[in-house]
């Protein structure tokens, strides 16, 4: 069975964006020792499941091909065929994205009993504690910037509550750590 994969850039005291879904305090360059890491991360995953909210801002994003980024990252992101979590929409505006919507549980199960790879969400704040809290997610890396902005939008939102165990704690000369957590079940 395919594996789900949360990767999510988080601050040091839990949120995923500011109050107004602010990012400007991911200011950390990523540093070869941190993009190794990450590639060796993305082996195997076939899959990016999104929310709606998310894939807006995302998708087109990555279509733009985005100077700052590598070309094998920009190639990637926009080759990777999308599942957007979606019970707003029912087709997808996008290429090589489709909408899932209905019960999270059946949706999720299903793309993970799929043949392929892995697949992996990059959030937004809504479905991943919809995510933890329902017990879909099988690995959390967390990628913890050394900046604490005292309000926001949590990574593990009301009814998310999980208990995990440590994989592994890394650090990264930007001076992020990659904190890789699975959920300890019963």
């Amino acid at each position: 069975m395919r594996k789900l994969k949360l990767q999510v850039q988080t601050s040091v005291d839990g949120y995923m964006a500011g109050p107004n879904s602010e990012m400007d305090w991911l200011t950390f360059e990523w540093t070869k020792d941190m993009s190794d890491y990450i590639e060796a991360l993305m082996e195997g995953v076939d899959t990016i499941v999104l929310g709606r909210k998310l894939a807006e801002g995302f998708i087109p994003a990555w279509a733009s091909r985005p100077e700052h980024e590598d070309e094998a990252s920009i190639d990637w992101m926009n080759n990777t065929p999308k599942v957007v979590i979606s019970n707003s929409l029912t087709e997808s505006p996008w290429e090589n994205a489709v909408v899932a919507g209905g019960d999270l549980t059946e949706t999720i199960t299903k793309l993970k009993s799929q043949p392929g790879g892995d697949l992996i969400v990059y959030g937004g704040g809504t479905l991943v504690a919809s995510l933890i809290a329902a017990g879909l997610i099988d690995d959390l890396y967390l990628l913890v910037n050394p900046t604490a902005i005292g309000a926001g939008m949590p990574v593990f939102g009301p009814g998310a509550y999980q208990r995990v165990q440590l994989v592994e704690a890394r650090g990264f000369e930007c001076g992020v750590t990659a904190l890789h957590y699975q959920p300890k079940r019963s």
